[in-house]
């Protein structure tokens, strides 16, 4: 019998790359997704690219009797891996409570759940938004945690240490915490990608939006910061490549080779690009001129942060393979492929 694993937040963006990752490591995949910013179509996708259909559960991560139904449901759920959560830094300042009760609410019912079902593994989304402004770059695992520039970047802080204080009173798994830089792209068979609801708050999909001419304009916001060009510098990481170090942190978790009763990992490419770097190359891969202006800085966000993925190549055996140039590129054939829906 295949380890059945469950994905909140599945049918979202980096969710639904990872159950097709997991479903093609061997591994049955359940999703619970309130669908508040996706789309259960997305599960057509998923069984596109990989002949199974996994299961879909409409239903909020922060209602416990809901969620709790879901596991007496399936009842032998061995690992989570948790994405599930609000995720937009500059919609967070502007929300902040809405922000604290989903994100908070609904991590603690998972992990409870998770206890009182025995499972074996946690793996929690988690951001490079934690270290802030790094002092040194690039930055890596041991470097501190600095006080959050937005509300959403307090709950990945906040998320780590309710983690870290449940599991030193007692959780009966292991737990593994994601850092995740900027996640860009497309599976390559454009069957699912990047598609938020609403007006995109991230880079990628306003650019090729803008591209495809559903915007009129991608706003940079900034281009006065202390980089080479002025605009923000991220370190952005193919979704795939992303995807597949949840299948490596599950497997290193069901297969009990965790060292520590909680790890944490940089996922990173370790190269870091501006904002302005990122439209010169996606205009030269794919030959779109982009409509784009200058515009203020955007409250919460840094200046320029890049992982030291070295921790996670050595210890997962993972590393980012996809260059920016195919990853812009599998982000532009997705966005043909929906045509003019945004």
């Amino acid at each position: 019998m295949k380890d059945l694993i469950l994905v909140t937040g599945g049918t979202g963006y980096i969710g639904s790359h990872t159950a097709v990752e997991l479903i093609e490591a061997g591994y049955e995949v359940v999703i619970v997704d309130n669908l508040s910013n996706s789309e259960a179509t997305v599960v057509d996708g998923i069984e596109a690219i990989t002949g199974v259909r996994p299961a879909l559960e409409v239903c909020d991560c922060t209602d416990y009797a809901a969620m709790k139904a879901v596991f007496d449901k399936y009842g032998r759920i061995k690992a989570a891996i948790h994405f599930a959560a609000y995720k937009a830094v500059g919609e967070s300042v502007e929300k902040p409570l809405a922000y604290y009760q989903n994100n908070f609410l609904s991590l603690i019912t998972v992990m409870r759940l998770l206890a009182e079902a025995k499972s074996e593994g946690f793996v929690f989304s988690s951001s490079c938004t934690v270290y802030g402004q790094p002092d040194v770059l690039p930055v890596t695992e041991n470097a501190p945690v600095k006080q959050a520039m937005s509300p959403y970047g307090n709950t990945k802080q906040v998320g780590e240490e309710i983690i870290r204080d449940a599991t030193s009173a007692g959780l009966p798994y292991q737990s593994i915490i994601l850092r995740y830089f900027n996640p860009i792209g497309a599976h390559p068979s454009a069957e699912i990608g990047e598609l938020p609801l609403g007006v995109p708050q991230n880079l990628l999909p306003f650019v090729t939006q803008t591209a495809a001419g559903i915007r009129e304009k991608l706003r940079v916001f900034g281009d006065d910061y202390n980089t080479p060009d002025g605009s923000c510098v991220r370190d952005y990481i193919h979704v795939v490549d992303l995807a597949k170090a949840h299948v490596v942190a599950v497997r290193r978790l069901l297969e009990k080779k965790a060292t520590q009763d909680v790890e944490v990992f940089n996922l990173g490419t370790g190269r870091g690009l501006s904002v302005l770097e990122i439209i010169r190359t996606f205009e030269k891969v794919t030959g779109v001129k982009l409509n784009y202006e200058i515009v203020g800085r955007r409250a919460g966000d840094i200046e320029q942060v890049w992982a030291n993925p070295e921790h996670a190549n050595k210890v997962l055996g993972w590393t980012a393979e996809s260059s920016v140039e195919e990853t812009l590129l599998s982000a532009w054939k997705w966005q043909q492929k929906l045509g003019g829906k945004a």
